[in-house]
């Protein structure tokens, strides 16, 4: 049987003291790494959230559990069961959490893992500064999952927990007097944010569609045929939207001479027939 103290619990066991996993900034840098633990086993336990969570608030130097493996048969039982310290370690309503657990093993087979270190020194006056160090701490060898066993203590944690998932995040509140802190507002949030996205996109963010149309309408009053970029530059809208637009109102020509330009379709032109001179309408009374 193995004794857990907090600096030595399993979720610990990838960091020894005094060495930090993290990298530093200029991790790119090439430097030495010391091999001489390469060859030590090492176990990678994932335990639950609410062992490690107590895990986390034990002080140093404090037993967080006790560690048994039997090897009765074939394959070893592997159990935890936490210390009673770390169990009195709940806050004012929580729930007890199991002590007995169960650690099912499985080996590393088709991948190679590795644990390793990174020792950045502290800054001192001396003459000769120490340089950064890397370790391989030893390789995983077996993977270990920690299962609570299925007693009224775990169904109570577990329920309450879906209890406190399904709580909704907002509340309806009766108020029971007048609240005086609203005030009405000049603008709203959505019209603002609009303006602000339109300013950012440079003034081609959507407009209504009625308010494209007009803007279509009123430039096709001027010329019978456009292309798209001077379309996209008389509205100012996205060329995706304002295609889309085009194309329920709109004819795309193929051919020459106007090819790949847009114009109305037959239903939507208004355009004003050309006015006959008077020498032309004599001519043609003379003619009848």
């Amino acid at each position: 049987m193995t004794r857990l103290s907090s600096k030595q619990s399993i979720k610990k066991f990838s960091r020894p003291e005094g060495r930090s996993t993290k990298m530093s900034k200029d991790s790119h840098i090439d430097r030495d790494l010391d091999l001489s633990n390469a060859n030590r086993g090492v176990w990678l336990v994932k335990v639950p959230k609410y062992v490690a969570n107590r895990w986390e608030k034990a002080p140093s130097d404090m037993e967080v559990g006790k560690l048994k493996i039997c090897k009765s048969g074939p394959k070893a039982q592997v159990s935890l069961t936490l210390s009673s310290a770390i169990l009195n370690l709940s806050e004012p309503g929580e729930e007890p959490i199991p002590k007995d657990h169960r650690l099912d093993v499985s080996k590393v087979t088709q991948q190679t893992l590795g644990v390793f270190s990174h020792v950045i020194p502290s800054q001192t006056d001396s003459v000769i500064p120490e340089t950064e160090k890397l370790y391989m701490e030893g390789k995983i060898v077996q993977k270990l999952e920690c299962r609570p066993y299925a007693d009224n203590c775990y169904m109570k944690l577990k329920l309450e927990s879906i209890r406190k998932a399904s709580l909704p995040t907002r509340k309806v509140k009766q108020l029971d007097r007048v609240v005086t802190s609203y005030k009405p507002v000049s603008d709203h949030k959505n019209n603002i944010e609009y303006m602000e996205r339109k300013k950012a996109e440079g003034k081609k963010a959507r407009d209504d569609k009625d308010a494209v149309l007009e803007m279509l309408f009123a430039a096709f009053e001027k010329h019978q045929y456009y292309n798209i970029k001077d379309l996209v530059k008389i509205t100012k809208q996205p060329i995706t939207y304002l295609k889309e637009i085009l194309k329920e109102v709109c004819n795309y020509n193929l051919k020459n001479p106007h090819k790949n330009m847009w114009e109305l379709k037959p239903e939507y032109r208004h355009y004003k027939q050309p006015e006959v001179s008077d020498e032309k309408k004599d001519s043609q009374s003379d003619g009848d």
